[in-house]
């Protein structure tokens, strides 16, 4: 689905269901229970013909009789009805104040109904695939964790952005980037390159890579947000841009590579609507290195964790291709991870001026 067409009512709708479900146990005698799609690698496939990553049928009850469940039932319930008042008032929210709307100390007893935002958070998640709502259709937000410049327009809450003239800065993508959000005016570029690292993001504004190759550069600082993805998958759909992905070399930068084209496994019910099965791995490749004369002494060692990580990597069937096993046995082989930062070595502007115009010029990239 490119975009959800829940309207606020039907959502309020499902998150009112959550409290009958409740009221008809009880009236009844029974155990209430919500059935809750298991979120796990246990649980998700690949589909090979659409080069996706989706989510399976397995399910698992929430009960509150059950005393290793009753807890998370509660909160379940608690931020259900949190989410089902930002609907009554036509309001959006974030993570952290639904935590805070929700976090109480139980009467009598000193148990607070949440220690922290890491036991609320990933309920929202259950609700969205559970209801099957998006968490912008819950009305939630998160705190802005992209950047994008280059030659693109967008109308943001009815202000004209031109993400071409705001300097080194950039843009803040927010997110929430779905079209009755954020719209796309105008976009004039012929490519999207998403950059995982702010400081190679910042050399390539800095040096306007942008504008003499026509691009949108966009970053998510790391494991790019929602907001980012989302926002890279409606150039790719709207725009028909190619996506390029510069992460670091290393089993890290390979899953988020993974992440941005096929999906992730913990949101594989949003792959849909935020994978990109035709984004393309433009480096940092294990073979650069010595294509390009970086020495040894700049790469970094694999530990026992790198090398764990790249032995899952190479089981995954998304990562089953010729090329791909043979790039990861090649980083394994050679026992070194490269960061993109370690193109400095050779000039400060390396990156800008020598390795990404020959990485383009060569198509030198992984599909």
């Amino acid at each position: 689905m490119a975009k959800s067409t829940h309207t606020s009512g039907a959502v309020e709708k499902k998150l009112v269901g959550l409290a009958d479900l409740v009221i008809r146990a009880a009236e009844k005698g029974r155990d209430p229970a919500i059935e809750i799609p298991v979120r796990s690698l246990s649980n998700v496939k690949f589909n090979e013909r659409k080069r996706i990553i989706e989510m399976g049928s397995n399910t698992q009850d929430r009960t509150f009789f059950n005393v290793g469940m009753a807890k998370k039932f509660m909160q379940t319930m608690l931020v259900g009805d949190a989410l089902a008042e930002l609907q009554r008032a036509g309001l959006t929210t974030s993570l952290r104040e639904i935590y805070y709307r929700a976090k109480h100390t139980i009467a009598d007893s000193h148990e607070n109904t949440f220690d922290g935002q890491n036991e609320s958070d990933p309920l929202i998640e259950d609700l969205e695939v559970a209801l099957e709502a998006l968490r912008e259709e819950l009305h939630v937000r998160a705190e802005n964790a992209g950047t994008v410049i280059g030659p693109l327009t967008v109308l943001d809450d009815g202000d004209t952005v031109d993400c071409a003239k705001l300097g080194k800065g950039g843009y803040s993508v927010p997110s929430i980037v779905e079209p009755d959000y954020v719209q796309i005016k105008k976009c004039t570029a012929d490519f999207v390159l998403l950059v995982e690292k702010g400081t190679q993001w910042n050399r390539l504004a800095e040096d306007k890579f942008w504008k003499k190759y026509n691009c949108i550069l966009l970053t998510g600082n790391g494991q790019p947000p929602r907001g980012v993805r989302r926002l890279a998958r409606r150039l790719n759909d709207e725009k028909k841009l190619p996506v390029y992905v510069l992460v670091d070399n290393d089993p890290w930068g390979y899953y988020i590579y993974s992440v941005v084209k096929q999906g992730s496994i913990n949101l594989a019910f949003e792959s849909q609507r935020m994978a990109i099965p035709e984004a393309k791995f433009i480096g940092l490749s294990s073979h650069d290195p010595e294509k390009y004369g970086l020495p040894r002494n700049v790469g970094i060692k694999l530990n026992e964790k790198d090398v764990s990580r790249a032995k899952e990597l190479l089981n995954y069937p998304w990562f089953q291709k010729k090329e791909w096993q043979k790039e990861i046995r090649h980083m394994l082989s050679v026992g070194l991870k490269f960061e993109l930062d370690a193109l400095a070595n050779k000039d400060f502007q390396y990156l800008t001026k020598k390795y990404l115009p020959k990485k383009l010029q060569d198509k030198d990239w992984l599909d």
